[in-house]
């Protein structure tokens, strides 16, 4: 069961890649179309997308034992790599452009997950999401 848990974990940010890409895909208004709403959930989605997958990438990192100040780095910079391409991949799609203030928010969001997590792992005394990657690291990582 434990290594089904590490496995499954550390596929899933790479789902979640594919996931962001097909809806990317997607011509602006196919996914929501309230009038008032639409924009500021759209807008919102920015901020957390790519905090979700740098975070999942934290969890993955976590539950293989090896999340560690360089590894959560590295995620943190992929996703935000990640960020970029898909504002890039939005200029072919049509009704979609990409957007430099868009790539700010995915930036703004996985900088606020990643002082989180820095804070909270990388202490002597786990607290916040720091207890879920501790959890993750004691239960599912090889022993």
């Amino acid at each position: 069961m434990r290594r089904f848990a590490r496995i499954f974990l550390s596929v899933l940010p790479f789902v979640y890649m594919v996931f962001i890409w097909i809806l990317s895909s997607l011509p602006a208004d196919a996914v929501i179309r309230f009038s008032f709403y639409d924009r500021i959930i759209k807008e919102s989605l920015h901020l957390i997308e790519f905090a979700i997958l740098y975070g999942l990438f934290a969890v993955a990192l976590a539950a293989n034992g090896k999340l560690t100040k360089k590894g959560n780095l590295i995620a943190a910079a992929i996703s935000a790599l990640y960020g970029a391409i898909d504002e890039i991949h939005q200029s072919f799609v049509p009704y979609r452009s990409a957007d430099i203030f868009d790539f700010v928010k995915d930036i703004t969001g996985i900088l606020i997950l990643y002082v989180l997590t820095v804070r909270g792992y990388f202490t002597p005394e786990k607290r916040g999401i720091g207890r879920l990657y501790g959890f993750l690291e004691k239960y599912a990582a090889p022993r």
